[in-house]
């Protein structure tokens, strides 16, 4: 059984992404959360799988607030953001400490089940879509900077591969199914790419596919 916890400042999201997971007989509403503060408090208490945090809730920052304290918590939960994408600043603050991935409110029911799969299994979830529009908020100058481009060289061509199948937002057995390899070969791909361009997880993976030229 995968436990979860939703934190969002808004009933309606609660209740909403409540409604989407119900059906899942894997899934389970561990604790829910209206402001950061209270997020902390209920991983602590019910020590969910996966965190899905509001980027935004009672202050603009609280999110992250949220993010930061829930990382230092041992053997804390996989966390991504729920945002309905206002580009800014807190997005890369995310990144920076750790999110795992971006998921829109007005995500689908059918998406929202296969990405908490997703990140209890240790994965990350980055729509194409979303990552795109991250980096043509945050590229400086041409898409496809030089620095991405030297990492991107440094990689084999079998990791290549791989780290632009990230970009599309396949999963570990995704990618496998795609290359003819065992998922646990693609998880040892990923860490080998992992640690040779220097990312945290697979979603700055993604964003380094796109700043790379690797996905349109």
């Amino acid at each position: 059984m995968i436990k979860v916890m939703f934190a969002d400042d808004e009933e309606l999201v609660r209740s909403g992404l409540r409604a989407m997971v119900a059906p899942a007989a894997d899934i389970e509403v561990a604790g829910e959360a209206a402001d950061g503060r209270t997020a902390v408090e209920a991983v602590r208490r019910f020590h969910p799988d996966v965190a899905l945090l509001d980027i935004r809730m009672r202050t603009p920052d609280d999110g992250i607030r949220a993010l930061r304290a829930i990382q230092t918590l041992p053997n804390p939960p996989v966390v991504a953001m729920l945002t309905t994408f206002d580009i800014d600043e807190y997005v890369s603050l995310a990144l920076r400490f750790g999110a795992n991935g971006f998921l829109l409110k007005d995500i689908e029911p059918a998406v929202l089940v296969r990405a908490i799969r997703d990140l209890a299994r240790g994965g990350a979830v980055l729509d194409p879509s979303v990552a795109a529009r991250m980096v043509n908020a945050h590229r400086d100058g041409q898409r496809a900077s030089a620095p991405a481009r030297e990492l991107i060289a440094s990689l084999s061509e079998r990791e290549r591969e791989v780290v632009t199948l990230i970009g599309q937002g396949l999963s570990n057995a995704e990618i496998g199914a795609r290359l003819h390899l065992s998922e646990a070969t693609v998880k040892g791909y990923v860490s080998a790419v992992l640690s040779k361009i220097g990312a945290a997880n697979r979603v700055q993976a993604a964003l380094l596919a796109y700043r790379g030229g690797l996905v349109d």
